[in-house]
């Protein structure tokens, strides 16, 4: 069994800055990538970001150059830092992982999501 626990969201005027942090526990063996989606009402769950075990990142072109991902191994937490943020950046972001727990079985586990909301 294995939990991801998102914090860090809130309310934010236009041009702020905001860090989201998502934690894993449980049976963690290790993990692969983590990324960050976002779903904003009424609309289909967006892929924002993925970083490696190794570092690698990737971004959406919509968030590129004002969004950065990060990750702690050792706490088995991963990062997003949003600056520049936009109203249309209102969304629930949800944390995912791909884990390979103590029976060395593998799945993606998902967060639960935190609401970020961008006023004009």
């Amino acid at each position: 069994q294995v939990q991801l626990v998102e914090s860090g969201g809130g309310l934010v005027q236009a041009g702020g800055s905001l860090r989201l942090s998502c934690a894993a526990s449980g049976s963690i063996f290790s993990i692969n990538a983590m990324g960050w989606y976002r779903q904003a009402p009424g609309k289909q769950r967006e892929w924002v970001a993925t970083i490696t075990s190794g570092g690698s990142t990737n971004y959406a072109d919509s968030v590129k150059g004002r969004f950065t991902i990060s990750r702690d191994n050792a706490k088995n937490t991963v990062y997003l830092q949003m600056n520049s943020l936009k109203p249309e950046d209102t969304a629930v972001y949800i944390c995912n992982a791909e884990v390979i727990a103590t029976s060395r079985a593998l799945f993606v586990s998902w967060g639960q999501g935190t609401q970020v909301t961008v006023s004009s």
